[in-house]
């Protein structure tokens, strides 16, 4: 009975394997509607900068993962245009043949090669190390040596007849060249004088018909894929053929293969092959499923690519283009086969253990045993709810938590279900189940929707409520003990606190600004010691042990606006956060690097499910798709992709731009004129996945510090650059690798070069003329002002000759001003706009040469300078007295003794450093 039941198991594994494989891969359709004109797709190359080169009846089409770059085909015949090969040489040259010949790709166009040389369409084109080109056209071999020069070697000596038109060609090791034609198989030992020899197919006959279309080597065999008979085999070292394994489908357009055993195979009729020939079987095999969306779009494949990435790529015949998305190795769906699958499962809680898991979903819990192979699915109405909350293990006990039907104890040694506390229904029998955790001291705990329970030994010691404890709410979502022992528990209403000395729960020894007045869903601890608190439907709280320092996450993260379900660090300290649109990996710091679809993430929904690290330090995520497994060694296998970023097109104001590369990749440089500076940049990352799970990080210059985020989407447009060099940076967000440079120099034309230097000549010239002609007025001014001033005016002020002539003492000095202060105060001679110094030496008896020396010498103020600061004394005297509520500004101005309003403001701003309003303002305030 053992026997058969292994026999049954290795059936089933079979079986589920060959299931499993054939749905491994997702085909995503491209046609017209993508940007793909024509829908026959006869050949296929990805370069080695990771664009996709599409081969059809009409055109080459450049593919990036997001848009197609047209390239057609110009010419009278249209059976011609049909592309036969694509390929690239050194240099990063892509070569195209077809039934009109050779051509190259360069800039917006084909162009052709060899045309008077050439005779005839090429089929094949291969190069080898030492940078020759080997041509397989319908006239023979064309051999284009590094030199460039050219070579031809017919295979038949009849060079009219069809048996020099060349179908496909390999090279091997050996620098052989295996070539085939419609019907027979040559080789030519380049390095031994160019010898051909013919081999001869004995295995059909002339009643049958065999062309031969493809050839690919695996070792010492040949493959040789014809259009009747299916596949057969050459030994180059015996030199026989031979049939190998019937596919299904006899009709063989295309063959690639892995170089060591896999032959994948394109059909017409049949779809896609994986063939292991080593073991003669099928391993996968690829077909239209009308029934199915994500099948291929026909099974008349005429191309046929399985790239360096690991993206298989069909060429349909009118059906366009089928691909799969490109996926890393991170994550992976777990599975226990033939018994489990977790695809599709939405995944609410999980506990793993060395060989047993638990996995709790809407739909009950799965229970898998990899040890024994015991596989129990505990739903209704073994359980009262097919919600399950929570799972644990604890003293060597299997909890399950669930909602509204409370909770059970699972044994998996008979697979049986018991309540957990029959006699309690309320919560046990018909409440909710939201954790169960174990304290320090190996105490259970039980957050319900009746408050939290504490058991010891099989016996409550404690139920804490809102009715007989600080709890603030009774549904404990989250019961979290930290590295000193402390209690966390989350509920409906906010937070409460458990202190194990003081055996009690505390709800008030939050300080001001915490969070504990929000519903908090879980709490986490580092290795740092940091708590992460997630609230409902609020940006996460952190915080030390003590709450001394705390705050909300930084805003305006890749987080913003999403609600964040779970968070665990892993062994590089960094953070894994779930949210409801995406999963993150933080460094603690500014950096978010998101997981998605391309690293094998199924859904971007990931419920409140707290993930677990297993033994082994591989982590476990609960996904809306499936248990997600992230393996120990993730990031060395992780490597998205290996291209830079590419600048797959500029437009300017609606038009495409030329576009140069630079010396590397990830260095492009584009030339705009003034007129034109609204530019749009389209780029790619080359990862061919979903457009819309695709993260990009920007800046524009050197001084922007902070990368803008770009996120399902790959196009920027920048609106009214100035004239001037920019420097555009995009990359991959989390791959500084992927860095790509985008130079962006816009310039003025001559004309406006021309236009700015003779503006800024006529400025210049403008600026001497009115320097020089402001000079000449003020010279004029000058010698006005001079010719105005009364003779005795200028005798009065005679210079500094008369003052030595002049003695006076400082004693006379100061007697003389007592003098005149006296006559101004008593006579008020100031008062008189005309008054000259003439007139204060009459009213003081004094000379004008000695009142000259008294206000020149002794003062150093000039005598104009001390008669109007008198009158200035005049002027606020008066104001005091009110006159300025009487009389105007410019009445004012006149019984001061001032002649001139001009004079009077400079003056007075000059002594005062303000101006009169202003100071009869001040004075009106302050009195």
């Amino acid at each position: 009975m053992q026997d058969i039941r292994w026999i049954i198991i290795i059936l089933l594994n079979l079986l589920y394997c060959s299931s499993a494989l054939a749905n491994t891969y997702a085909f995503r359709s491209l046609s017209r509607a993508d940007g793909l004109s024509d829908l026959k797709v006869s050949a296929l190359y990805k370069d080695s900068n990771g664009f996709l080169w599409v081969g059809t009846a009409t055109s080459v089409e450049r593919f990036d993962g997001v848009r197609f770059k047209h390239y057609p085909i110009h010419g009278n015949s249209e059976k011609k245009k049909w592309v036969n090969v694509i390929a690239e040489i050194e240099g990063h040259r892509i070569l195209v043949g077809n039934d009109m010949g050779l051509w190259e790709v360069k800039s917006e166009r084909l162009n052709p090669i060899g045309q008077d040389t050439i005779k005839g369409g090429v089929r094949e084109i291969i190069s080898d190390y030492q940078g020759n080109l080997y041509l397989g056209s319908e006239t023979g071999l064309w051999i284009r040596k590094y030199s460039g020069e050219w070579e031809r070697i017919i295979l038949d000596n009849n060079p009219l007849t069809a048996d020099n038109s060349i179908s496909a060609m390999c090279l091997d090791e050996k620098n052989n060249l295996w070539i085939l034609t419609r019907k027979d198989l040559y080789l030519v030992e380049l390095d031994n004088e160019r010898k051909t020899t013919l081999f001869i197919n004995p295995l059909f006959g002339k009643h049958l018909s065999c062309s031969y279309r493809t050839v690919k080597r695996i070792g010492e065999l040949l493959y040789i894929g014809t259009m009747e008979q299916g596949i057969i085999c050459f030994n180059t070292v015996t030199k026989q053929f031979s049939r190998f394994m019937d596919i299904g489908c006899n009709v063989i357009n295309q063959m690639t293969t892995d170089g060591k055993d896999l032959l994948y195979v394109g059909t017409d009729g049949g779809g896609v092959f994986f063939v292991s020939t080593r073991q003669q079987k099928i391993i996968q095999n690829f077909s239209n499923n009308p029934n199915e969306v994500e099948s291929l779009r026909s099974n008349s494949v005429y191309s046929l690519l399985l790239d360096r990435d690991g993206i298989l790529w069909v060429g349909l015949y009118q059906f366009g283009l089928n691909f799969t998305y490109y996926k890393n190795s991170a994550f992976s769906v777990y599975s226990f086969p033939p018994y489990f699958d977790s695809k599709n499962i939405a995944v609410r809680t999980l506990n793993i253990g060395e060989h047993e898991k638990m996995i709790g979903s809407r739909n009950g819990l799965f229970y898998i045993n990899e040890k024994n192979g015991n596989v129990k699915t505990l739903k209704t109405p073994l359980l009262r709810s097919n919600i399950i909350l929570c799972c644990a293990t604890f003293m060597e006990k299997y909890y399950i938590g669930t909602y509204g039907g409370g909770l059970y104890i699972f044994n998996p040694s008979d697979m049986s279900v018991q309540d957990f506390r029959p006699q309690e229904k309320t919560p046990f029998l018909n409440g909710h189940i939201f954790c169960v955790k174990a304290d320090v001291d190996n105490k259970l705990w039980i957050g319900t929707s009746s408050g939290v329970y504490c058991y010891q030994d099989d016996k409550v010691i404690y139920h804490y409520t809102m009715e007989n404890s600080p709890l603030p709410g009774n549904n404990v979502y989250d019961i979290m003990f930290d590295s000193t022992g402390k209690g966390w528990i989350c509920t409906e209403n906010g937070l409460a606190i458990w202190n194990p000395y003081k055996k009690r729960i505390y709800a008030d020894v939050f300080p001001s600004g915490f969070i504990h007045k929000e519903k908090i869903k879980y709490v986490y601890e580092d290795s740092e010691h940091k708590l992460y608190f997630i609230p409902d439907k609020e940006r996460l709280f952190i915080s030390d042990l003590s709450m001394n320092h705390y705050a909300y996450l930084a805003p305006n993260s890749l987080l913003e606006g999403k609600e964040i379900t779970f968070v665990i660090e892993d062994k590089q300290n960094w953070l894994w956060l779930g949210t409801n649109d995406g999963l993150y990996h933080y460094d603690k710091k500014n950096t978010f690097i998101p997981y998605s679809f391309a690293d094998g993430v199924p859904s971007s929904i990931f419920l409140s499910c707290t993930p677990v690290t297993d033994h082994g330090e591989n982590m476990w995520f609960g996904n809306s798709n499936g248990l997600l497994k992230l393996g120990a060694n993730w990031q060395s296998v992780e490597e998205k992709t290996r291209y830079s970023v590419a600048i797959s097109e500029i437009m300017v104001d609606g038009e495409a731009q030329n576009l140069v590369l630079n010396e590397g990749v990830g260095y492009y440089e584009c030339r705009l004129e003034m007129w034109r500076r609204n530019v749009t940049v389209n780029f790619s990352g080359l990862t061919y996945t979903d457009p819309s799970h695709m993260f990009y990080e920007y800046r524009l210059g050197e001084k922007d510090d902070e990368w803008q985020i770009l996120t399902g989407n790959s196009t920027l447009t920048f609106y009214e650059l100035f004239p001037g060099s920019y420097k555009l940076k995009v990359r991959r967000m989390g791959a500084p690798q992927s860095e790509t440079t985008l130079n962006l120099y816009i310039s003025l034309p001559l004309i406006y070069y021309i236009g700015l230097f003779s503006l800024i000549g006529i400025l210049m010239l403008a600026g001497v003329y009115f320097y020089l002609r402001r000079t000449e007025q003020i010279q004029s001014i000058t010698k006005w002002c001079f010719k105005s001033q009364p003779a005795n005016e200028e005798s009065e002020i005679d210079g500094e000759k008369k003052y030595r002539t002049t003695s006076v003492t400082v004693e006379e000095c100061e007697e003389l001003l007592c003098k005149v202060r006296k006559c101004m105060d008593t006579q008020k001679l100031y008062l008189n706009p005309d008054m000259k110094l003439n007139d204060l030496a009459t009213a003081t008896g004094a000379s004008i040469y000695t009142l000259s020396y008294l206000f020149n010498q002794y003062l150093h103020s000039g005598y104009y300078d001390f008669v109007n600061s008198c009158r200035l004394a005049e002027f606020k005297l008066l104001i005091e007295k009110g006159a300025h509520t009487k009389y105007t500004l410019n009445a004012l101005i006149e019984m001061c003794g001032f002649n001139s309003r001009t004079s009077f403001f400079r003056y007075f701003k000059k002594i005062n450093g303000i101006y009169p309003s202003e100071y009869i303002k001040t004075f009106e305030k302050q009195n």
